[in-house]
């Protein structure tokens, strides 16, 4: 009979089972470590991608706001002048201006944000990407400043509606008809004759240009505020994520 000899294997000490468990560890930790870095990476690309698009967001709010309160200045000196009309009762040979006039005054124009990116980050939750606190501050505080804007642009709109039955009662709108074209509004050259020549209603017209020169008179100071909100913001926010 044969006797087969049976091998033993040496038992591993436990510090060899440590070193395994370490380096096990050390591997899965810096996985971990590698992949939170290219997250956190991920997050910061995004961040800046956001912030870019928020400053020509910004660069085109500026050119609509010049545009806007040039508008808006023009439009007050023809309601200063209307106003100075009717009140004086300087209305016979004056029919050309005051056609013009009226018709011009109840004109608007809007003023609107280039809220693409503001509106992203509200809709997607990104908004927390935004870790620089006073550059996320910042930009919530410009929208707040953006809606009082329209909420004083809807009140001028109706200023300038509740305006048209009186305009109506006044001025023929068939003269109006001929007034408008694809140019835009043309002042009359023969002083056509006014529908009514009451001055109660004449100075009821006055008092609905009055009011609606106070609405103007808001916005164009709180476009002004937005407009170097807006530049401020710009320069902050490229000097905070040294952008050029």
């Amino acid at each position: 009979m044969e006797v087969h000899a049976h091998s033993h294997t040496p038992r591993k000490k436990w510090t060899h089972y440590f070193w395994e468990f370490l380096m096990l560890f050390l591997a899965v930790f810096c996985g971990f470590l590698a992949e939170y870095q290219l997250e956190h990476k991920i997050e910061r690309d995004r961040e800046k991608k956001f912030i870019k698009t928020f400053i020509e967001d910004l660069k085109s709010d500026t050119a609509a706001i010049r545009q806007n309160i040039a508008f808006r200045q023009k439009k007050m000196k023809a309601m200063d002048t209307l106003t100075f009309l009717l009140n004086n009762q300087q209305i016979k040979g004056y029919e050309n201006d005051l056609y013009y006039l009226s018709r011009s005054f109840v004109r608007g124009v809007r003023f609107q944000s280039n809220d693409r990116t503001i509106t992203q980050l509200k809709n997607s939750g990104a908004l927390r990407l935004i870790r620089n606190e006073k550059a996320a501050d910042s930009m919530i505080s410009y929208q707040k400043l953006v809606e009082y804007i329209y909420y004083n642009q809807e009140d001028d709109r109706i200023e300038r509606r509740e305006a048209d039955p009186l305009l109506s009662h006044i001025f023929y709108p068939a003269v109006y008809d001929k007034m408008v074209t694809s140019d835009g509004i043309n002042r009359p050259t023969d002083n056509p004759p006014l529908r009514s020549y009451d001055k109660n209603l004449h100075f009821d017209l006055a008092y609905y240009v009055h009011q609606l020169k106070g609405s103007n008179f808001m916005i164009i100071g709180r476009l002004g505020l937005l407009n170097g909100k807006a530049k401020n913001m710009i320069s902050f926010l490229k000097k905070e994520y040294h952008l050029k």
